[in-house]
Parts: C-alpha cells; sequence; structure tokens
C-alpha cells in the first residue's frame, strides 16, 4: 500500500512521549492516554496531548447533551486529553480533523468534502510537541484504520517514532486482538513499549488473569492494568508511568 511519506519525529524537539493505541474501538485508547497524560502533569510535566481525528461528535450535540450539562464520562476524547493533561491547548491543536458521524475518519473526511492531510497532521503535531516536556498521541481506532486511503493511524505513528502503548480490553478474545496489534506494530519497526488492559476488574476470573500473563509471554511485553475510573476525578485516578524509549 502506497503512503505518504515525511517522518518527524516529536523528538527533534527535545520532547518525549507515547503513541497510545488500541485493538479496537472501545477498548479504553482514551481513558489509557488520559491516565498516563495525567501522571506526566502531576510529575510536573508540561504535557501535550494529540489526536489525529475525532469521529462521533453527533452525538454530543443535541440540545440536551452540551458540554456544560453531559457526564465527564461523555466528553468528546479530545476535551478529555486535554483537561487530564492541564493543557491549554485548543480544539484545533489537540484535534485538527473533528467529524460528526462515528465512523472510520476517511469516510468521515470524505462525506464532508475533503481529506485529511498527512502534512498538516505532522505540522500540527510538531507545533503542539514544541516548548513542552511530553507528547501524548492517542490514534483512532486500531492500528490500521486509515486517515486517508493511502495513510493508516501504523503511518502516522510511524512518522512520530514514538514508543507504542497497546490498550486493550481483559476479557475474552483480547490475546488474539492483542497481539496482531504488536505483530502488526513490529512489523514496521514500532516499539512496543507495553499493553494496557482496561478496566481491569477489582477481582479478575482466570481467564483475565490467564489473558495478562498469556499476552506478556507471547508478545514478550510489559503489561499493566488500569481499572475502572472515576472520569470525573482525575486525582482518583492510578498513576501509569511508562518510560519513552530512548532516542534512536
Amino acid at each position: 500500500m502506497p503512503v505518504d511519506k515525511g517522518h518527524i519525529g516529536p523528538r527533534s524537539t527535545g520532547t518525549s512521549g507515547v503513541f497510545v493505541t488500541g485493538t479496537g474501538t472501545e477498548v479504553g485508547k482514551t481513558v489509557v492516554a488520559a491516565v498516563i497524560a495525567h501522571t506526566l502533569a502531576a510529575d510536573g510535566k508540561r504535557v501535550a496531548v494529540f489526536k489525529p481525528a475525532v469521529t462521533g461528535l453527533d452525538a454530543a450535540d443535541g440540545p440536551e447533551t452540551s458540554l456544560s450539562r453531559r457526564s465527564q464520562a461523555d466528553r468528546p476524547d479530545h476535551v478529555m486529553l486535554r483537561e487530564a493533561a492541564g493543557s491549554g491547548q485548543g480544539d484545533e491543536e489537540v484535534a485538527p480533523y473533528r467529524y460528526g458521524p462515528p465512523m472510520s475518519p476517511h469516510l468521515a473526511a470524505e462525506l464532508a468534502g475533503e481529506e485529511i492531510s498527512p502534512e498538516r497532521l505532522r505540522d500540527a503535531v510538531r507545533a503542539a510537541a514544541d516548548g513542552t516536556d511530553a507528547l501524548v498521541c492517542e490514534g483512532v481506532g486500531g492500528l490500521l484504520v486509515p486517515l486517508t486511503p493511502t495513510y493508516l493511524v501504523r503511518d502516522f505513528a510511524l512518522d512520530l517514532k514514538l514508543p507504542l502503548v497497546i490498550a486493550a480490553s481483559p476479557g475474552l478474545g483480547t490475546i488474539s486482538h492483542t497481539l496482531l496489534t504488536i505483530e502488526a506494530a513490529r512489523s514496521v519497526g514500532l516499539d512496543v513499549a507495553a499493553v494496557v488492559l482496561t478496566p481491569w476488574p477489582e477481582n479478575p476470573t482466570q481467564i483475565e488473569v490467564s489473558n495478562r500473563e498469556t499476552i506478556a509471554a507471547l508478545g514478550e511485553v510489559k503489561v499493566e492494568t488500569v481499572p475502572a475510573l472515576d472520569l470525573a476525578d482525575p486525582d482518583s485516578w492510578p498513576a501509569l508511568r511508562l518510560p519513552p524509549s530512548p532516542p534512536g
């Protein structure tokens, strides 16, 4: 598949960080990214957050679901990330492309009469990282989701050259989904820093414990867990420290 090249790396600005992806949709990517960002901010770091595209905003736009009236759990991804990091970034600076329909970003862009520009994304993430200590970037859906017909989330992760954190569910089916994501990442040279299983139950079942151990062993990867969180109370969140790999 041809891809748009033009690699950059926030490390060139002196900023470290992570790229958070997932095994699919609704597996806790935003929660994991927010916990990492909040941990970095609590450690005194100046944290920037970024998400190349946000879709599904229509559900939050009705008169009874304005941002001031919605529950904390219903905040758009880019808002939750920004608040978790204590960042003063604007919507455009966190997520350059934002769409109403809940669908793949390449299709949402097409229906909006435009195409996502990889160059614009690279410029925007470079600007976001400038002058900060850490960048937490969250992908869209899974690693092979297309941002354009020829530019995948994986290609954007490659452009950033940041270690990858994979969010995954702890339950049945997660072993294959997670190992496939690890393989898709490593096959192009991405560094997988960790897998994070969430929401991790207070009393995990034998299946969930086995899933954690099996992913760690077969994937040769660090596996962390994050419990169900009170999204309205970031100060109650556990710390999640994942030191980035040293510059290559």
